[in-house]
Parts: C-alpha cells; structure tokens; sequence
C-alpha cells in the first residue's frame, strides 16, 4: 500500500510563503504527483503536478507564477513551494500520486491526509 504523508501546512499573513511537502512510501518512474486543495464549502481543486520522469510540471491558473512544485528523487519528496499568498488559497492541501497527467483527482489513486492552509487577511 502506497503511503504519501504531507507535512509543511501553517498559518500567514497574506503576501507570505509556504513550503509543504509530501513523502511517499514509493513513486514509480512513471508516476504523476499532484497537489490539489480543499476550501472550506468548495469542490477539490487541481493545483499542480508534476510528472515524476522528465518533470514536466502543471499548474492551476490560479497559482500559476505564484507556486512552484519540484521534486527530490533521492528522498521520495514532492514539494510546492507557495508564494504572495491570498486569503483565497487558504485550504486543505492534500497530495496524491497518479499515472496520467490529469487535473481530474478521479485520475488520481493514492492519497496524503491532508494538511492545512491559513492565509489571513
């Protein structure tokens, strides 16, 4: 059973940064990490992935330029760097592990817990 546990989550001001990230048991070469969020009240939402072989990377318009996801092969780690954050990005972010570059979670078979993000106004 594949285990991804994420890590990083907090409370900041707006305009602040964040790192979260999420360590997996086991990532295949050919696999797709991905970060979506949860608001309170709202759908999941795609927020970026990253494809495990040639690290091609995919952003939600919303974070696009604002966040960054990479990659540590040696440790099993993917990260989202999160920066000028909004009061709007405040959310569950929770990590999963797919096969196919998609935006869909339904696309998606493994995932993290969740962590939690607080921006405040």
């Amino acid at each position: 059973q594949v285990q991804l546990q994420e890590s990083g989550g907090g409370s900041v001001q707006a305009g602040g940064s964040l790192t979260l990230s999420c360590a997996a048991s086991s990532i295949l070469s050919s696999s797709v990490m991905a970060w979506f969020r949860q608001a309170p009240g709202k759908e999941r939402e795609f927020v970026a992935l990253i494809r495990w072989r040639g690290r091609n990377t995919l952003y939600a318009a919303s974070v696009k330029g604002r966040f960054a996801i990479s990659q540590d092969n040696a440790v099993n780690t993917v990260s989202l760097l999160m920066n000028s954050l909004k009061p709007e990005d405040t959310a569950v972010y929770y990590c999963a592990r797919g096969s196919h570059n998609s935006t869909n979670q339904q696309e998606y078979i493994y995932w993290g817990q969740g962590t939690q993000v607080t921006v405040a106004s």
